[in-house]
């Protein structure tokens, strides 16, 4: 057996003659001897605190069908709200953090030791933020009061003129956008968080940044003894943003 996960494009990508890759795919499988079957999966079913919806593939040696899984979704005690895997991390700002003998600064909520995010280390590492010029932290200051006095997204045209780098207007008015403490799940951790955090930004205005290596990888599910390679032998918070973006959260392969 084999078992194979992408994006939700996946159901609908085409090739130039208008098959659809899934579909292509599952025929070059059943012609070496593989059954697929599939189906869409979100990772919030299984308690990661994340809206991640992937298509996951399993396929069987011979003919036979009806085989895919029912998975066992998340109990209560798995389910939490966004701002309990941040609360515990140090508070830095942008530029600031340490790749390494991160102290909690209290001693966190019930989710992180039930989820095994904390499991028994006093210290955890790669809590470290990326730099940001002036003009995007004043964008961050209004996209997190917009959120914080109503739960409302930043649209890039509502900003005041002077702030407006960017010559498109008409799509990705939503590129900067808040990680919802107040929500029982954040938006998709991709890789692209490698090259930009405007679309994860951190919710404590005080601390003004986007989210560090290590708040990714707890929203991906990732326990805090778990640390991401660099380049070489050294640290890279590119690196580390990648791994964990192109990631299957560990709570998700642990119900497969």
């Amino acid at each position: 057996m084999f078992v194979f996960e992408n994006v939700l494009g996946l159901l609908s990508a085409k090739n130039e003659d208008e098959t659809r890759y899934i579909d292509k795919m599952i025929s070059l499988f059943s012609e070496v001897g593989y059954t697929t079957e599939y189906r869409l999966v979100n990772a919030t079913d299984f308690g990661v605190l994340q809206n991640r919806k992937r298509v996951i593939l399993i396929g069987k040696k011979g003919k036979e069908a009806g085989f895919y899984p029912e998975f066992e979704k998340s109990t209560e005690s798995k389910t939490a709200l966004v701002k309990e895997i941040l609360e515990d991390l140090p508070e830095i700002q942008a530029g600031e953090g340490d790749w390494f003998n991160v102290k909690y600064k209290n001693k966190g909520s019930e989710y992180v030791f039930d989820a095994s995010i904390r499991n028994g280390i006093d210290f955890t590492t790669q809590h470290i933020a990326r730099p940001h010029n002036e003009q995007d932290k004043e964008i961050y200051r209004i996209a997190v009061r917009k959120w914080n006095s109503g739960q409302t997204r930043l649209d890039y045209n509502d900003l005041p003129e002077e702030l407006k780098s960017h010559n498109n207007r008409h799509s990705f008015v939503d590129r900067f956008k808040v990680v919802a403490p107040d929500l029982t799940k954040a938006q998709t951790v991709v890789a692209h968080i490698a090259k930009d955090g405007h679309y994860y930004i951190h919710p404590d205005i005080s601390q003004n940044r986007s989210i560090t290596v290590r708040e990714a990888a707890r929203l991906q599910s990732f326990p805090d003894d778990y640390f991401f390679e660099g380049v070489g032998n050294e640290p890279s918070r590119n690196a580390a943003f990648k791994q964990i973006g192109n990631a299957v959260p560990p709570f998700m392969s642990q119900a497969a």
